[in-house]
């Protein structure tokens, strides 16, 4: 009895594949490129970096006596230089100091109480342009009071 044998021959569902698998080449690159990242910053402490010098800066603690300062009380009132001076006579009184500096020295500070009027700060920087100030500026810090010495 002869039996014939048949031979079974199972297709694979997929062909051979011949390409290259990249995930674990990508995997080791970004690896490398993490390690490389963390490294380089440590290498480059020693690096000489030329700097500016600073400047020694002199801090003024007293306005020279020659500094046109307008103070504006909390009722509205106005003050050159420590002078009570009233609405009407603050553009003369201002214009006559005004008057005998130079052209580059027209400046004029102001120093307005934190509860005086806004209206009356404008009036006072305004009635310091029709005086023939050049320069106006605010001071932030006043200076001490030489009536409280």
């Amino acid at each position: 009895m002869s039996r014939k044998t048949r031979r079974v021959a199972i297709k694979p569902a997929n062909p051979p594949n011949s390409d290259i698998n990249v995930t674990p080449l990508i995997d080791v690159v970004l690896v490398m490129l993490i390690i490389f990242m963390v490294v380089t910053p440590l290498l480059e402490k020693n690096l000489d970096v030329r700097v500016p010098e600073t400047e020694k800066v002199e801090t003024v603690t007293e306005v020279p006596p020659d500094q046109l300062v307008v103070r504006i009380g909390t009722e509205g009132d106005f003050k050159i230089n420590y002078d009570k001076v009233t609405n009407e006579e603050y553009v003369d009184k201002l214009k006559s100091k005004l008057e005998r500096r130079k052209e580059d020295d027209k400046i004029v500070f102001f120093i307005a109480d934190d509860k005086a009027n806004y209206a009356r700060l404008i009036a006072a920087l305004d009635g310091a342009k029709q005086a023939g100030a050049k320069v106006l500026g605010m001071m932030t810090t006043p200076p001490e009071d030489e009536e409280k010495k």
